[in-house]
């Protein structure tokens, strides 16, 4: 597949997980491409752990003259109707249960649904920020990720990075396939017809259970 269109056609397949009305925490990178994507009659409030409830497009005419930024320390905008919040209540949102789904990228996931996101050892990182919470706190949490790293697989059997949290996610996207989480392994539920299902398994390094139900990823 065309390095270029990855990251794209990961965040369109996310964007169809989302449903009308719900609040959605989405991780810095890949995820912030989903909003772009949201089919027609999908709407989303957009939430950001530091305390922004409806976060928008960000442009000369929004950007908001306080300097606001994102978890990710980027320029931000309140869409209309947003609402600011301290750090506190913005977390008791998340520990809560009302943040709907979040959307985080991934160094690393396994096979009984754990993600390590958060640190490479003797690399600076930027911090685990508020995904350790999300990951617990959220109905739905979503891994968005290229499938591999430099042609290593990042879907193991189990991490080998530090955890952020255990037994976390829901769902797996990657450019290669569509992944459930189940008690039972991994449930490989959607494909991209780019790539055959051997060639998928050939680049994840757990063991793919194949639904009886796959179907094309669009």
């Amino acid at each position: 597949m065309d390095k270029e269109l990855i990251k794209g056609f990961i965040a369109a397949c996310v964007a169809k997980e989302l449903n009308d009305g719900d609040v959605v925490n989405l991780g810095i990178g890949l995820p912030t491409l989903v909003p772009s994507y949201l089919p027609e009659g999908v709407n989303v409030t957009l939430h950001s752990e530091n305390g922004l409830i409806g976060v928008g497009v960000v442009n000369d005419e929004t950007r908001d003259p306080l300097h606001v930024i994102d978890a990710g320390g980027k320029p931000s905008a309140p869409a209309p109707g947003a609402c600011y919040i301290d750090s506190s209540a913005s977390f008791a949102l998340i520990r809560g249960g009302h943040v709907d789904a979040t959307v985080l990228g991934g160094l690393e996931v396994d096979e009984e649904g754990s993600l390590a996101n958060w640190l490479i050892p003797g690399k600076k990182m930027p911090g685990m920020g508020g995904a350790m919470d999300l990951l617990v706190g959220a109905k739905n949490v979503i891994v968005a990720m290229e499938h591999t790293a430099k042609g290593n697989p990042k879907i193991l059997k189990k991490c080998r990075l530090p955890y952020t949290a255990v037994k976390c996610i829901n769902k797996i996207i990657t450019e290669m396939g569509v992944m459930e989480v189940t008690d039972k392994g991994l449930v490989l539920t959607e494909y991209n017809p780019e790539f055959t299902v051997e060639e998928i398994q050939a680049a994840t390094e757990a063991e793919l259970i194949i639904s009886p139900e796959l179907k094309k990823m669009v």
